[in-house]
C-alpha cells in the first residue's frame, strides 16, 4: 500500500515532533526530513508506472453511506503535485535548521508544518472529491498555525487570521460546489467524474457548481479581488513563505482547476470567468509589485501575478494552453521557493528587506 503510506508519513511526522517537542533541534530536522526524504522516495519508485500509463490507486471504506472512501489516486498531474510538495519540502526543512533562532520551538514548527505537508499530498492523492475537501481545509488550518507561528507579533497574527478567514470562506463555496458536483455527475469519485464532463456541463446546476468551485480556487490560490491575504501572509517565518506561498498552497487552487478542467473547461462561462479573473489578477500583481521596496512584497505580489498567468492559461480551454498552465507550476515553485528563501538569508544578516537600503550584498 505505498500510496496509503506515502499519504500517513507526514502524519505521523507530525505527531512525533508534536510529542518530542523538547528533544533537540537534531532530532526534531531528522523527523521532518526523513518523513519527507522517504515519502519522496516512494513517489520516485512509483513515478516509472505512473509516468507509463499506469495510475496507482487504493481504497479503504471510511463512510459509505456518505460516498466517502479513503480513496487515493497517483495519476501524472499528481505525481507533478506530490513531487513538489516533498522535494521543496525536504530542502525548507533543511533551510529552516539555520533559519530558525537557537531559541525557537523548531519541533512545533516543524509538527506544523508536516501537518501542512500531509495536507497538501492529500489534495493531491485524493481520488474522492470528499476527501479532498477535508483535506482542503485541513490545509487552511495549518497555514493558520505556521502563519502566526510567531505568535508575539502582531503582523503575524493579523495575517494568520486573514488568511484563514479568505480561505476558510473559500473552503465553504467549495464544500457546496463539489457536493453539487458530485450530485450532477452521479458519483464522487474523481476518476469517475472526469469522464462524466458533458453531462456535468449539461446540467442545469453547472453554473452553480463552476461558479462555487472558482470561489474556492480563486481565494486559495490569491486571485484579485481575494488576493489581499497573501501579502499580509509574509509576515510569516521565510520557510513558510518558501513553502506555503511560492510552492504548494497557493498552488492548490490552481491545482483544482488542472483537475477539474477535463469536466468544467470549453464553456464560454469558463472562459469568460476563468480567463479574465487570470489576466485582471496577472496585471494587477505585477503592477502592484513595480511600487514595493520590502523584498517579500514584491515577491508576494509577483506571485500574485504568475498565478494569475496560470489561472488565465486556464482559462483559455485549450490543451496546449493547459499544459503550459501545469507546466509553469513546476517552474514557479522551483524559482520562487529559491528566491525567497534567498530573501530570508538576506533579511537574516542585514537585519532589512528594504531595497533601498540594501546594496553589496555580491
Amino acid at each position: 500500500m505505498p500510496l496509503m503510506l506515502l499519504m500517513v508519513l507526514p502524519f505521523a511526522a507530525a505527531l512525533m515532533l508534536a510529542l518530542g517537542a523538547r528533544c533537540g533541534r537534531r532530532m526534531h530536522v531528522g523527523i521532518a526530513a526523513g518523513a519527507s526524504a522517504a515519502g519522496l522516495a516512494l513517489l520516485l519508485l512509483a513515478a516509472p508506472a505512473v509516468l507509463a500509463g499506469t495510475p496507482l490507486t487504493a481504497r479503504i471504506a471510511w463512510i459509505p453511506a456518505l460516498g466517502l472512501d479513503l480513496s487515493l489516486w497517483l495519476d501524472p498531474l499528481g505525481l507533478l503535485f506530490a513531487g513538489l510538495i516533498l522535494g521543496i519540502g525536504l530542502l525548507v526543512v533543511i533551510y529552516a535548521q539555520g533559519y530558525l533562532a537557537k531559541a525557537e520551538p523548531t519541533g512545533r514548527f516543524l509538527s506544523f508544518l508536516m501537518l501542512f505537508q500531509g495536507a497538501m499530498i492529500g489534495i493531491a492523492l485524493s481520488n474522492n472529491i470528499l476527501l479532498m475537501l477535508i483535506f482542503w481545509e485541513l490545509t487552511s488550518l495549518s497555514s493558520f498555525l505556521l502563519i502566526g507561528f510567531w505568535r508575539d507579533r502582531a503582523d503575524a497574527r493579523q495575517g494568520a487570521r486573514m488568511a484563514l478567514a479568505v480561505t476558510g470562506g473559500g473552503g465553504l463555496a467549495l464544500i457546496a460546489g463539489m457536493l453539487l458536483l458530485g450530485q450532477a455527475a452521479g458519483s464522487y469519485e474523481l476518476a469517475t467524474i472526469l469522464t462524466r464532463g458533458a453531462v456535468v456541463q449539461a446540467s442545469p446546476l453547472y453554473p452553480a457548481i463552476l461558479t462555487l468551485v472558482l470561489l474556492g480556487a480563486f481565494t486559495k490560490s490569491a486571485q484579485f479581488p481575494f488576493h489581499f491575504w497573501l501579502p499580509h501572509a509574509m509576515a510569516a517565518p521565510t520557510p513558510v513563505s518558501a513553502y506555503l506561498h511560492s510552492a504548494t498552497m497557493v498552488k492548490a487552487g490552481v491545482f483544482l482547476l488542472a483537475r477539474l478542467w477535463p469536466v468544467l473547461a470549453g464553456s464560454d462561462l469558463w472562459f469568460y470567468l476563468v480567463a479574465s479573473t487570470g489576466l485582471v489578477t496577472m496585471i494587477f500583481g505585477a503592477g502592484v509589485a513595480l511600487f514595493r521596496n520590502d523584498l517579500k512584497a514584491i515577491l508576494a505580489y509577483s506571485t500574485i501575478s504568475q498565478l494569475g498567468l496560470m489561472v488565465m492559461l486556464l482559462g483559455f480551454g485549450t490543451p496546449a494552453a493547459a499544459t503550459a498552465a501545469v507546466f509553469h507550476i513546476l517552474n514557479h515553485a522551483a524559482f520562487k521557493a529559491a528566491l525567497f528563501m534567498n530573501a530570508g538569508m538576506v533579511d537574516h544578516e542585514t537585519g532589512t528587506r528594504d531595497i533601498r537600503r540594501l546594496g553589496g550584498l555580491a
